[in-house]
């Protein structure tokens, strides 16, 4: 049998009918749950009244480890027989949902599923809502799972917080007293035996907000987050971020400045179709103007920009200068970040992420938490205004930078004025310094749709 901590015992002592248990990440919650589940089963085997259990987990690849790695390795320590059976289910819409069953000696049945209204709605039995926070229509389930178990079942919730929109922060939060509740956070579990090493699993995240939610069991609340993770990993593609895919077409460059304590942060889109793929982010700190300069002068060397905004606040205003009389007045805009001017920008942004216009690097944790810091508030006049943590990472200045991108890649009508020789050799003078390329140009949304 595997060692179990204190707060797993605590959690199998306690036989109350209605139990939660919110646990930090890789803690055993799942493991434990399941452990008092076989329990369940062995001793109602031995009385003659086999037991019945539902577990109801965020995803088929979920309930089939919750089988795999908890139930029938609890069965196989014990040393005690078992059956597996597979089948399907059919739900509303001909929706097919796979299930795995564990069938003991003594006629006890453990069951695992994704969850989901219908599939919850076709047991009688005790049910086990693994990581209950993430369940789609959290909602919905639970008021498919409350009546089957009415008669006397038990219910068991786990999970992890994810916000508080959802029926699991409902329930953890609620003070009815026929609930047992259970919290153990990461600094709780290690200080009672968990083997793990907390600072290099926080530097290995590389994410505050996931840390706080996951190991340390705060509700972060993603209705405030202008950029939620799930709209910002819809973006996500690891053909992104990859300055070896440009494909020479018209480029965008947002330049957030900054001189000491934040990032000097350069995105480069470039314009596909009607999608604005992420072709590099530079990110320095702490070094020269001339050395930014010179970055900068590489950039607008390496791809065709059509255009350049850049944050002309404070000390950005010399930079701006510097960098109009370099490439053109027409090809630079620096704008001020006042409190409209940034909701402006982050609400263009945020729109080309809904609509899926705009496509960033993969995988990238640091990219998503500066994305997620974004919050937006209420000021003391009535105004929505948008604020972000400092850390070490900056002050969401990649965010910015990508908002400002963004913002340059939306020229709207231009009046054609010269449009001499085909569209490539028009894209070839966007390398030139000095002329009004969109004067010259004429309406670039034009070109939209064509491949480059």
């Amino acid at each position: 049998m595997a060692v179990l901590y204190p707060y797993q015992r605590r959690w199998l002592s306690d036989d109350a009918r209605f139990k939660i248990g919110m646990f930090a990440r890789q803690t055993g919650k799942t493991f434990s749950t399941t452990l008092e589940i076989v329990q369940d089963c062995l001793l109602a085997d031995a009385l003659g009244a086999p037991a019945r259990w539902v577990i109801l987990s965020r995803g088929e690849r979920q309930a089939r480890e919750a089988i795999e790695e908890g139930v029938k390795f609890h069965l196989k320590t014990l040393k005690k027989a078992f059956e597996v059976a597979a089948y399907e289910l059919t739900g509303e819409g001909d929706l097919v949902y796979k299930a795995l069953e564990v069938i003991t000696p003594g006629g006890s049945r453990i069951t695992a599923l994704p969850a989901n209204p219908d599939t919850a709605r076709g047991f009688s039995a005790n049910v086990f809502l693994d990581e209950f926070a993430f369940h789609r229509d959290s909602r919905q389930i639970w008021q498919a799972v409350f009546p089957l178990i009415s008669k006397g079942w038990k219910l068991r919730v786990v999970s992890t917080p994810n916000g508080k929109g959802n029926k699991f922060f409902d329930l953890i939060t609620g003070r009815t007293p026929d609930w047992s509740r259970h919290i153990v956070d990461i600094y709780q579990a290690v200080a009672e035996g968990l083997p793990r090493d907390i600072d290099a699993l926080r530097a290995a995240l590389g994410d505050e907000d996931a840390w706080a939610q996951e190991f340390e069991l705060q509700f972060l609340d993603e209705a405030s987050a202008w950029l939620p993770y799930e709209l910002i990993s819809s973006v996500e593609d690891e053909g992104a971020g990859n300055p070896a895919f440009y494909r020479g077409g018209p480029c965008f460059i947002g330049n957030d400045i900054a001189r000491r304590n934040d990032l000097w942060v350069a995105w480069v889109l470039e314009l596909v179709g009607d999608v604005l793929w992420t072709r590099e982010i530079v990110t320095l700190k702490n070094t020269t103007f001339a050395q930014q300069d010179a970055t900068l002068d590489q950039l607008m060397a390496r791809y065709r920009v059509v255009r350049l905004v850049m944050d002309q606040t404070g000390m950005g205003e010399k930079p701006v200068e510097d960098a109009q009389r370099r490439y053109g007045a027409a090809r630079v805009e620096g704008v001020v970040m006042s409190a409209p001017r940034q909701l402006d920008l982050a609400t263009a942004a945020k729109d080309a992420f809904e609509d899926r216009r705009l496509r960033i690097p993969a995988g990238d944790v640091t990219l998503r938490a500066d994305l997620h810091k974004l919050r937006k508030v209420t000021g003391p006049t009535g105004a929505p205004r948008l604020v972000a943590n400092r850390d070490s990472e900056g002050h969401a200045d990649r965010a910015w930078a990508g908002f400002m991108a963004v913002a340059a890649a939306d020229l709207g009508y231009q009046p054609l004025e010269v449009l001499a020789g085909p569209v490539r050799d028009c894209l070839g003078a966007f390398g030139s310094v000095g002329d009004d390329v969109r004067g010259g140009f004429g309406d670039l949304n034009d070109l939209r749709g064509r491949h480059i």
